[in-house]
């Protein structure tokens, strides 16, 4: 059993312990210590709140509406949704916050509360921390029976936000329909198995082979959106017959795209594809990812006359650092696409659209607009470390080993060596440091991180 206290929010999985997993009286805890937070800091007195299809969904979605109403709290329920299509909602209906009930990638067992401002966008480390402490002295105080909170449900929050999606200029519905794109969908049978099919049909797709998308909640297999969990889709593509394969997670916010042949595009190309689209549209522009995503998309931006900029790893680090930098476009390695135009949040939806309209224009198969990037590999591994090693003190000897390079440390210590680099960051909930290296071959990046980890294995050897 597990329960994972952060500033973005509470994970964990359900059954056992109240404080040693995802239980009811956690979830109740949590909610009353956000939504108090959340009047505090909005003059409205409004949550809107939507989930994943996962098994565990109905039950904590019952709990979190409850106790908002028991704060006086009025509650938009969107049901069964998406992350971006919540994280739009917000603003639109004027809400002081949101809450998406959705573990993301992780398996059927987990699941968690996404928590939101009023803008729509993640809560600040700040205000995250101000409510695990009101969470932790439960300083919450429900309102009186004349006063609870109302329920409306909202069933019309996907249609517009696929509204909103066609009215972006970049995305050129007659493009793609011109194509008469075939497309095979894996939606891992949660929110994106009705939430892609409306998106690609109102594109003027019309040939959708639907894989896993009933949104059942029982992971047909693990919903992280890797290339050793998509083997089904892969197989229906080696046949021949689609243009592309399409892959959400769970609450889609997470794009991977699958070629026509069978092989993988590339999650770290998701946003690579789509940035070079967006720039070359745009005359150049500026762009941000995480440290722990591929140089590809340094390497676009710079060929359109852009800047890029790195952020810590982190939905809303990325978004502090593209308002910083005054991003066009953005997002993180793992497939999530942010297109500030449309709003501040990963959308698999708005990449699918802009890809396909990239696609579309370019005229390529997927494997030729593939083979038009700089090739990159990433190798990620881990060093497991005893309790009592300082792991922060090993982080800071590695940057004075290397200082010699160019180092980042606005999250671990990312080191880079001409065009390749490593990336080393300690884990908030176990003796972990995680190593990710890359280069423009698999042997070099495994080779570079090897190296790194025995180094690390060196000054740890040293201070015993």
């Amino acid at each position: 059993m597990a329960l994972i206290k952060s500033i973005s929010g509470i994970r964990g999985t359900i059954g056992g312990r109240a404080g040693d997993a995802l239980t009811p009286i956690d979830v109740v805890k949590f909610t009353a210590a956000f939504g108090t937070w959340a009047l505090a800091h909005s003059q409205h007195r409004t949550i809107v709140v939507g989930r994943d299809a996962r098994l565990s969904g109905d039950m904590v979605n019952k709990l979190v509406i409850g106790t908002l109403q028991g704060l006086g709290i009025d509650v938009i329920d969107l049901g069964l949704s998406t992350t971006p299509t919540v994280e739009m909602a917000v603003p639109a209906r004027k809400a002081a916050g949101g809450i998406i009930l959705t573990a993301s990638h992780n398996p059927k067992q987990w699941n968690a509360l996404k928590l939101l401002n009023e803008k729509g966008e993640f809560i600040s480390d700040a205000d995250g921390k101000h409510v695990l402490e009101l969470a932790e002295q439960e300083a919450f105080d429900f309102a009186q029976v004349t006063k609870l909170g109302q329920v409306t449900t909202d069933n019309a929050a996907l249609k517009k936000h696929i509204k909103a999606i066609l009215a972006l200029p970049l995305v050129d519905v007659e493009a793609i329909k011109a194509k008469n794109f075939r497309v095979v969908v894996d939606a891992v049978n949660s929110s994106g198995g009705f939430a892609v099919p409306q998106l690609l049909e109102a594109l003027g797709v019309t040939t959708i082979e639907k894989l896993y998308c009933e949104p059942t909640g029982d992971f047909a297999h693990n919903p992280e959106p890797l290339p050793e969990n998509l083997r089904d889709i892969a197989k229906v593509l080696e046949k021949g017959s689609f243009d592309l394969g399409i892959v959400v997670d769970p609450d889609v916010d997470r794009l991977a795209l699958i070629n026509e042949d069978g092989t993988m595009f590339g999650e770290e190309y998701t946003l690579v594809a789509v940035a070079d689209y967006v720039l070359g549209q745009l005359g150049g522009g500026n762009t941000v990812s995480n440290l722990s995503s591929t140089r590809a998309l340094r390497d676009v931006t710079e060929k359109h006359g852009g800047s890029y900029a790195a952020a810590a790893v982190g939905e809303v680090n990325v978004v502090t650092k593209m308002k910083e930098t005054n991003t066009v476009i953005g997002g993180e390695g793992n497939g999530g696409i942010i297109y500030p135009e449309l709003h501040y949040g990963r959308d698999a939806l708005v990449g699918i659209a802009l890809f396909l309209t990239h696609l579309a224009k370019s005229g390529k198969t997927m494997t030729r607009l593939r083979a038009s990037y700089p090739s990159y590999f990433i190798s990620k591994n881990k060093i497991e470390l005893t309790p009592d090693i300082d792991t922060d003190l090993v982080l800071a000897q590695m940057e004075k080993r290397y200082a010699k390079q160019p180092v980042n440390t606005i999250d671990g210590v990312k080191i880079e060596f001409d065009k390749e680099w490593v990336h080393l960051r300690k884990s908030n909930t176990e003796p972990i440091i995680r190593i990710y290296a890359e280069s423009d071959s698999n042997a070099t990046a495994d080779h570079l991180a090897q190296k790194i980890i025995g180094d690390i294995k060196e000054i740890i050897s040293a201070k015993g």
